[in-house]
């Protein structure tokens, strides 16, 4: 088994070999999320992106590939660049202590059209329905309406990703995501494993994710591309 170090450098394909093999779809050597779940993909040869990507894009009309420091090769023809979104990883050092005042549910499937709405309103076009299945979400709730959630994405055995850190724009500099974040990451580290995220380079957030512990560690690159 690939150590810690291993994996992150391609968390979407020890993902896809693990936890998430359930959603794998290979096109000869290249590994992608079925569609309905995530548009992510990972290879290790560059050379085998091209066919791969003609294949996937048949499925979904934009996906993404990731990368710590390869550039897939693309059908120009077929495949067109979207953006290329400069990423960045964080890995948690340690958990600060936290202090929680706010109620946090563990939303069930009852919740999927209202995680998917917010998460549209606040971040639309990379999140599906089906995300929902690659981890557990945790809401805040505000007369009763889910105003906050954060959710868990790319995992294996050693590592589980924080993911879909959203907060309606209404309840902002409230410090609810800081709260769900540090319950989301409290659990990952019960299942004994270790807390990721990613995150575009210059965020701002990044200063937050750092007062919680985690810490920069590599480049982690995301080329969106869509079918012409």
């Amino acid at each position: 088994m690939a150590d810690l170090e291993e994996q992150l450098n391609n968390p979407v394909w020890y993902s896809l070999n693990e936890t998430h093999k359930r959603f794998a779809v290979e096109f000869d050597g290249v590994q992608f999320y079925d569609q309905e779940v995530c548009t992510f993909g990972s290879f290790f040869d560059d050379s085998k992106t091209i066919v791969a990507a003609n294949k996937y894009s048949k499925t979904t009309g934009s996906f993404f590939f990731v990368s710590e420091n390869q550039t897939p090769k693309i059908d120009a023809a077929r495949i067109v660049l979207e953006k290329k979104i400069d990423g960045c990883q964080m890995v948690l050092n340690e958990l600060p202590e936290v202090s929680i005042t706010e109620e946090i549910v563990l939303l069930g499937d009852e919740y999927i059209d209202e995680i998917y709405n917010l998460v549209q309103l606040v971040m639309p076009g990379y999140y599906r329905r089906r995300t929902f299945e690659m981890g557990n979400y945790y809401g805040i709730f505000k007369e009763g309406k889910l105003v906050s959630i954060t959710g868990q994405r790319m995992q294996t055995n050693l590592f589980i990703e924080v993911s879909a850190v959203v907060t309606h724009p209404d309840y902002t500099r409230k410090g609810l995501a800081k709260q769900l974040i540090a319950h989301t990451t409290k659990q990952i580290l019960k299942a004994h494993k270790t807390p990721i995220l990613h995150t575009n380079k210059g965020n701002l957030a990044i200063p937050l994710y750092e007062k919680l512990g985690f810490q920069l560690t590599r480049d982690m690159n995301w080329w969106l591309y869509r079918k012409k």
